[in-house]
């Protein structure tokens, strides 16, 4: 009686363990919480701080899920990027330059989308920074975010290391800060963002203003 007893004890013990390891929240399983999140949008509109190096970009960004992209910016003022599922397309008011590449439906609307995350998934392993906990967005900050870190599983991806800052309430991304093989860090920060309301699909197509110059596959086709 008391060694069937102990064993049921034992058997009670362990199933109370393993309930609670259940129950563990993985940084690749918040990382999952976090593209499920985003695979359940269907339109974005944001506003976007860019920082890489000592340059500095803002404006809004609109994007409508799966693939297309447009950012507007108020600064350098009048630049405009946009990409329609099959084109990138950057305009540069100071040079009345379009630059134009055909980038294929492989291109994505960036990071911080379900397509994107799929591709940091697959490309970088997660850990927390701290814990699963809320800790301060910035030093001293009343602002909580769940920071992940992302490693790359190898040395073709550009980025070295890769931050997600995370509002625990809504699981968006708050901010990305990535590091490049060159130790340059790109900091995007979006702010203000609103989720599925009608996005005209004409916004992603671009109309290049009269007189501008067109330069086709602007980038190095061994960079993909």
């Amino acid at each position: 009686m008391k060694k069937g007893c102990f064993l049921a004890v034992f058997i009670a013990l362990g199933g109370v363990y393993l309930a609670q390891a259940q129950e563990i929240l993985t940084a690749g399983r918040y990382l999952d919480q976090v593209s499920e999140k985003y695979a359940a949008i269907k339109t974005y509109i944001a506003h976007i701080n860019i920082q890489s190096g000592g340059t500095q970009m803002s404006g809004a960004v609109y994007a409508m899920m799966p693939n297309f992209l447009r950012i507007e910016f108020t600064y350098p003022a009048g630049q405009v990027i946009t990409y329609d599922g099959e084109n990138l397309m950057v305009f540069l008011p100071g040079e009345r330059a379009i630059l134009n590449q055909t980038a294929g439906t492989q291109g994505g609307a960036g990071i911080a989308t379900a397509r994107g995350l799929n591709i940091l998934r697959r490309n970088y392993v997660p850990a927390f920074v701290v814990g699963p906990s809320p800790v301060p967005i910035d030093p001293g900050s009343s602002e909580m975010v769940v920071k992940l870190k992302l490693a790359r599983r190898s040395n073709s991806e550009g980025f070295t290391e890769i931050i997600l800052d995370i509002a625990p309430d809504t699981q968006l991304i708050r901010r990305i800060t990535g590091k490049t093989i060159t130790d340059i860090t790109v900091r995007f920060d979006f702010s203000g963002v609103s989720l599925n309301t009608g996005i005209p699909e004409r916004l992603f197509v671009f109309e290049a203003p009269p007189a501008s110059n067109m330069y086709n596959n602007f980038l190095l086709r061994g960079a993909d």
